[in-house]
């Protein structure tokens, strides 16, 4: 009987350049992609989006390396990997995140479950109703 991290760290699944998908991907262990892939991508391990792949998708795995071209949010537990050549259109949520310079990312990213204070962000309405009440008696 097999172990589920025996799988860990093994390409089990590529699909090739010519190849197109569409639809709920269910991956134990790695995933490839150099075609093109449109729908969900559920992995336990690695996703990597070669640099001839294209993904229109939702990636929810262990860790991401997108080299290719991907339009959709990713979700991993560790690691996303942003390529040199690579254009990532869609938000990301993870514990890590490299981007290589030369990488297109055009979206958001969450590293954290809470949101954050960052200081240039809009104020809550509430803040803005009772700030704004204050100002009017010049």
């Amino acid at each position: 009987m097999k172990k589920n991290n025996e799988t860990d760290g093994l390409m089990n699944t590529i699909i090739g350049q010519d190849t197109v998908i569409n639809g709920t991907l269910e991956i134990k262990g790695a995933l490839r992609v150099d075609g093109t892939v449109k729908g969900k991508i559920i992995c336990t391990d690695c996703v990597t989006v070669g640099s001839t792949g294209i993904v229109e998708a939702e990636i929810e795995a262990e860790t991401a390396i997108i080299a290719g071209k991907m339009s959709g949010n990713v979700v991993t537990t560790e690691k996303i990997e942003l390529q040199a050549k690579c254009e990532m259109e869609g938000d990301l949520r993870t514990k890590s995140l490299v981007i290589e310079q030369g990488a297109v990312f055009c979206g958001a990213c969450n590293m954290k479950d809470t949101k954050p204070n960052l200081g240039f962000l809009a104020p809550d309405d509430s803040e803005t109703v009772s700030s704004t009440t204050e100002d009017s008696s010049y």
